[in-house]
């Protein structure tokens, strides 16, 4: 008897946890908590619904590892939703998405090129396996102080400087929202033998929204990392990686299994199989309505005044080929606040949580779960924040990139001797073997291999004293900084 065709009204993995709450199965396997009951204060905490289906891979539930039924069907649904032709689930977040994409296609020595605003899970991944980036410094608006997308004549460039090169990685969006031309880099790419990579942490909704930038698979790119957990609603930590046909998807299977637990929790796979389904089903109709909310705000915040809601008027047609829309990123300098005091003030002052401020932006995240409401509190809390707390603007620094003076590969630095030197002008021309970033968005500021400029340092010393949450050092407090001995 012929199997059922798949439909994207299933959702494989959730089936077959609900059948097996139906079941009165004995548990004698992990985790110890035994479906709650171990744990009585954990419980009351998440509920008994969670608890229940918190469990170890078995035969009716498949292996994630090795997947052979209902976690095989689930990711292919989720390709088949993405119009991809593989899918794999991933509960190491998109940082795990991120580093499987990377070791798949380079390794020791191997070049790959790259736009320098790259979240660290990019140069981390470098570490880990040795490849050497090839960094494009990306063009910067002066007036935002945001960098923007890869030049179409950079890549070119690029690719002819180094025609070793293996692959190059494109953001589609940044984090702000910009675009570079994806298609055409990728058909320059694929013209010189490089395999194309996308990091779509946040682009999960290209895939499913009218009227904006085309996502990594339709543009023809060979593998893209995406955060479902981030637009598409599934829960935090559960991540997309998605595969075009000229990838051999069992070698990026492998690859994956080096480095992804091998207790892959059900929670996060089964988010990610409903909210592929919820996609599927009615993607268009919610980030319609997600884009809509995103305009409409836009139109009210620039309406206060001296705050810049900016959006496809940055179109250029290179740096910035398109624009999401549905990203709400807010310009904060002409009121004589950075951008991370504006988020300081919305959370502390009007209970209001962003997802970032920076030293001129602030970016409120709207999705799937966000209400008109919510968007007129917003809204207001800005207009207030204008009224109540703006001053000169003099003395406020713009840049939110500073390119970088490259000399080691992040591996050789990361794994070389060093030693630690406070962060002044007694570091300043060392070649710094760790990472220093403000996070979010976690775009490093320094990264292994990097050689400490005095803007570096300066602008390391202003995002703390603005209140920029720096991470990345092994100093927690940020003074001092690990640097080649």
């Amino acid at each position: 008897m012929p199997n059922t065709p798949l439909s994207q009204h299933q959702a494989p993995i959730y089936e077959a946890l609900q059948e097996l709450k139906r079941m009165r199965l004995v548990p004698f396997d992990v985790p110890g908590h035994k479906r709650g009951r171990g744990n009585k204060e954990l419980t009351s905490f998440l509920g008994e619904k969670c608890l229940n289906v918190d469990v170890n891979s078995m035969k009716q539930l498949d292996n994630l590892c090795h997947p052979i039924s209902v976690i095989k069907e689930a990711e292919e649904l989720a390709a088949e939703a993405f119009n991809a032709a593989g899918a794999f689930f991933m509960v190491g977040g998109t940082t795990s998405s991120v580093q499987a994409m990377i070791l798949s296609v380079v390794g020791r020595g191997d070049k790959l090129i790259l736009p320098r605003n790259v979240h660290r899970s990019v140069i981390n991944s470098l570490i880990l396996c040795g490849a050497v980036p090839v960094y494009i410094n990306p063009q910067t608006d002066s007036n935002l102080g945001i960098s923007l997308g890869m030049s179409l004549r950079d890549v070119e460039a690029a690719i002819k400087a180094n025609p070793d090169a293996k692959a190059i990685l494109v953001n589609n969006p940044t984090y702000y929202g910009i675009c570079s031309n994806l298609r055409e880099i990728v058909r320059l790419s694929h013209q010189h033998g490089l395999l194309v990579l996308a990091d779509e942490a946040h682009g999960t909704h290209f895939y499913f929204g009218e009227a904006l930038p085309p996502s990594a698979m339709a543009a023809g790119a060979d593998l893209s990392s995406v955060s479902m957990h981030k637009s598409g609603g599934s829960l935090t930590q559960s991540s997309f990686l998605l595969c075009g046909a000229a990838v051999n998807q069992g070698y990026v299977r492998q690859i994956i299994n080096l480095t992804q637990t091998t207790s892959a929790s059900y929670l996060l796979l089964s988010s990610l199989d409903i909210s592929r389904r919820n996609l599927a089903l009615h993607g268009r109709e919610i980030f319609a309505g997600v884009s809509e909310m995103a305009e409409y705000a836009r139109k009210e915040i620039n309406a206060i005044g001296d705050y810049i809601a900016y959006s496809r008027e940055l179109v250029n047609g290179d740096s910035v080929f398109d624009f999401d829309i549905s990203k709400l990123a807010v310009n904060t300098l002409n009121l004589g606040l950075a951008g991370k005091e504006v988020y300081d003030l919305l959370r502390d002052e009007y209970d209001i949580q962003i997802e970032l401020g920076d030293i001129g932006n602030i970016l409120a995240y709207i999705s799937v779960g966000d209400t008109e409401k919510n968007i007129e509190r917003l809204i207001g809390a800005l207009a207030e924040i204008r009224r109540r707390f703006k001053r000169d603007k003099s003395g406020l620094h713009k840049a939110e990139y500073i390119n970088p003076i490259v000399e080691l590969s992040p591996q050789e630095a990361f794994y070389s001797q060093k030693e630690s030197l406070p962060i002044g002008s007694g570091c300043i021309g060392r070649i710094c073997t760790e990472f220093v970033m403000c996070y979010p968005p976690g775009i490093p500021i320094l990264a292994p291999g990097e050689r400490i400029s005095a803007e570096i340092v300066d602008y390391i010393r202003y995002a703390k004293e603005k209140g920029c949450s720096l991470t990345g050092s092994e100093d927690m407090d940020v003074e001092f900084i690990n640097v080649v001995r």
